[in-house]
């Protein structure tokens, strides 16, 4: 099959250069949307490396659908949330799905050939739009391949989107780097504050659709009379509590040791022996692991929690309902850095933060970086309200005693709870955005413009410049 890829790339001079070079030469100065009712579909080729990637484009591809006028159709690589909204992936997701910079290196091999995999994929598909979404190590080198193989070959590229921005904001020099992706990134769609602005006066043109952990809170929310800052998850905790037979009086703490299965196997252990310290202390104690779509994931969590030493409850990823109402379940949440820090924000449950990686991808975060926290709520604050237990204090001895004071202690529990309110605040898009947006389609109500639908939008009526 690879073999005749190949073939059909290398002669596309003699097969179909006339018919791509028709379509292609009168894209700029044309909306996609036009583009796509002229060949009476739209086609979306799109590529997620990551848990949250696929989650940030399977919404995307909804939106697409619900709001595109000819039907689309999709192609590249993701997970089973994008699975489930119509793409067959051209290979297992994890494959893509590494964490840090020195653990990268054994895989770089594979990298390389799924990388060559996926450009010319997307080539033969001959998409109308390319978006990717996080994960800008396999990213940025597909978009930049991409644009130069069209470029080669005398066409006009495919519009090109990026779904969340670099942290340029985190690392020394950063800010810097952005100059050189509008070379081959048309449109990067932010999801913080001051991300947008910075972008552009840096020459990359970008939109602020708002942060993908809205889209959990919008629905539930809609129509309660108060402001949306004070939106919310609650979850079912009776109903968790019952289906899972877990006695009254028992102290529940979710644990999240991330989606990478690189990650997992370095907090997972830090976890386990947290939870035997603990269990000294609390009697009634038990664990509810969150366990992430990911094959590797799954099946190494399974492995381990044999081991376990307080009673343990699996729960899979994919289900936002299940996650809430473990939430609402529990009485606090020990979390790897990441998106999950913000979720717990939603469900107002207090959390510690702890993250561990290879010395020398700690070494590097040390001398490179330029924030003094590690999560986003407390890089949003610029305040240390939620705990961080980071690099060689990530230790059982340091994260009990920090756990053992976010369950008894009201004070650090409502700092958290009411630092929630704020920092909800900054993640919402602009009065503006959702204003236009709601001009574009009559059709759409306030509860639509979650940022999915804002960045379906905005790939809909992009027009490319002549």
């Amino acid at each position: 099959m690879l073999f005749r890829k190949q073939w059909k790339l290398d002669n596309f001079s003699n097969v179909g250069f006339s018919r791509l070079w028709r379509r292609y030469t009168s894209m700029p100065g044309r909306a996609v949307v036009d583009m796509a009712a002229k060949d009476g579909e739209l086609r979306v080729f799109i590529v997620a490396g990551e848990v949250s990637g696929d989650s940030i484009g399977s919404r995307l591809m909804a939106s697409l659908k619900k709001h595109c006028s000819v039907p689309t159709h999709f192609s590249g690589v993701g997970g089973s949330m994008m699975s489930r909204q119509g793409l067959n992936s051209l290979f297992p997701m994890e494959h893509i799905s590494v964490m840090g910079i020195w653990e990268l290196l054994p895989h770089l091999n594979k990298f390389r050939l799924k990388l060559k995999e996926t450009v010319e994929a997307a080539f033969l598909f001959q998409p109308h739009v390319i978006v990717t979404v996080d994960s800008k190590g396999f990213s940025f080198r597909l978009l930049k391949q991409l644009r130069a193989s069209y470029s080669q070959r005398g066409l006009v590229s495919p519009v090109h989107f990026h779904y969340v921005a670099p942290s340029f904001w985190a690392w020394r020099g950063g800010e810097a780097r952005l100059k050189g992706l509008a070379e081959f990134v048309d449109q990067v769609f932010c999801i913080l504050p001051n991300e947008e602005e910075v972008c552009k006066s840096n020459g990359l043109d970008a939109t602020f659709v708002g942060h993908p952990i809205l889209e959990d809170i919008v629905y539930p929310n809609w129509g309660k009379d108060v402001s949306p800052c004070e939106w919310k998850v609650d979850g079912d905790c009776e109903d968790f509590r019952s289906k899972n037979a877990i006695p009254a009086g028992t102290t529940v703490i979710s644990l999240l040791p991330g989606s990478r299965l690189q990650e997992v196997t370095r907090m997972l252990p830090i976890f386990a022996n947290t939870m035997e310290l603990l269990k000294e202390s609390i009697p009634e104690l038990m664990s509810v692991i969150h366990v992430a779509p990911n094959q590797h994931v799954e099946k190494y969590i399974t492995e381990v929690v044999h081991k376990w030493p307080v009673p343990v409850l699996l729960l899979p990823g994919g289900s936002p309902k299940l996650k809430y109402d473990a939430f609402s379940a529990s009485r606090v949440a020990l979390c790897a850095s990441g998106t999950v820090a913000l979720e717990l924000q939603l469900a107002r449950l207090p959390c510690i933060v702890a993250y561990r990686a290879h010395f020398l991808t700690e070494w590097f975060i040390r001398y490179k970086a330029k924030i003094s926290y590690i999560s986003l709520p407390n890089i949003l604050l610029d305040s240390a309200v939620i705990p961080e237990a980071l690099f060689e204090a990530c230790t059982p001895t340091k994260l009990a005693p920090l756990l053992m004071e976010l369950i008894h202690d009201r004070g650090p529990r409502e700092e958290q709870i009411i630092a929630a309110e704020k920092i909800i605040r900054l993640l919402y898009p602009s009065e503006m955005i959702i204003t236009n947006l709601l001009q574009q389609d009559s059709r759409l109500r306030f509860p639509d413009c979650t940022p999915s639908m804002i960045a379906a939008s905005t790939i809909l009526h992009y027009v490319k410049p002549r």
